[in-house]
C-alpha cells in the first residue's frame, strides 16, 4: 500500500509540477558557464532543475503524508475486511441452515443478504473514492507547497526556470549536475516544514 500510494503521489506529482513547469518556460536560456560544483550553483545561471525523486524520498512533509495515506488507507482495509468476514459468517450460517427453512423464509433471507451484498459493495466503493480524494487532495497541498517554494526560491536565486527531473516521468533526460539545486531545496523545505510542525 505505501509503495502504491508513494509511486502514484510521484508520479502525479512529478507530471503536474512538470507540465507547470514548462508552461512557464519563455524560451530564455542561460550561455553562461556552470559552476563546477554539484551542490553550489553560479548565481549567473538561469535555469536549475531539481530531482523530484531525492526530493520527495526525502522531504519530511512528504514522509508524513504518505504515513497518513498508509494509515488512512490500512484502517479502511481493516474495515472493509471486518464487515466482508461479518456478511460471509451471515451466509455461511443461512446456508446450514437453509434446508430446514420454508420457503418463503428462504427467499426473503436470500434477498436480505443479497440488499447486504450490494450494500457492502457500495461501501468499498464509496471508501475506495473517498481515500482517492483525500490522496489528491494531499497531493495538491504537497504540490501547492513545493511550487509556493520553487517561486519564492527562484526569485531569491535569480533563477528564470526550474525544471523538474524524475526517472519516472523523464523530460529533463539530461541536466548538468551543476544545476542541480535538490540538496539545498531539500534542506530549505525541510527547515520551513519543521518550523510549520511546531
Amino acid at each position: 500500500m505505501k509503495t502504491r500510494a508513494s509511486i502514484l503521489t510521484a508520479f502525479t506529482f512529478g507530471i503536474i509540477l512538470t507540465g507547470s513547469l514548462a508552461a512557464c518556460n519563455q524560451n530564455k536560456t542561460a550561455d553562461k558557464p556552470a559552476a563546477t560544483t554539484a551542490t553550489t550553483v553560479d548565481s549567473k545561471e538561469t535555469i536549475v532543475y531539481i530531482n523530484s525523486d531525492t526530493l520527495l524520498s526525502k522531504y519530511e512533509y512528504t514522509k508524513d503524508m504518505n504515513k497518513r495515506l498508509e494509515e488512512k488507507g490500512k484502517a479502511s482495509q481493516s474495515d472493509l475486511q471486518a464487515k466482508g468476514q461479518a456478511f460471509q459468517r451471515e451466509v455461511a450460517e443461512y446456508q446450514k441452515g437453509a434446508a430446514t427453512l420454508p420457503a418463503d423464509q428462504r427467499q426473503a433471507t436470500e434477498q436480505r443478504l443479497q440488499r447486504k451484498q450490494q450494500e457492502l459493495q457500495g461501501y468499498q466503493q464509496n471508501a475506495t473514492a473517498e481515500f482517492q480524494n483525500l490522496q489528491g487532495t494531499e497531493s495538491a497541498k504537497q504540490y501547492d507547497k513545493i511550487a509556493d517554494f520553487a517561486k519564492a526560491y527562484a526569485k531569491e536565486k535569480g533563477y528564470k526556470l526550474v525544471l523538474l527531473y524524475s526517472k519516472a516521468n523523464p523530460t529533463v533526460l539530461y541536466g548538468d549536475p551543476s544545476l542541480d539545486v535538490t540538496a539545498d531545496v531539500i534542506k530549505r523545505l525541510n527547515d520551513a516544514y519543521a518550523k510549520e510542525k511546531k
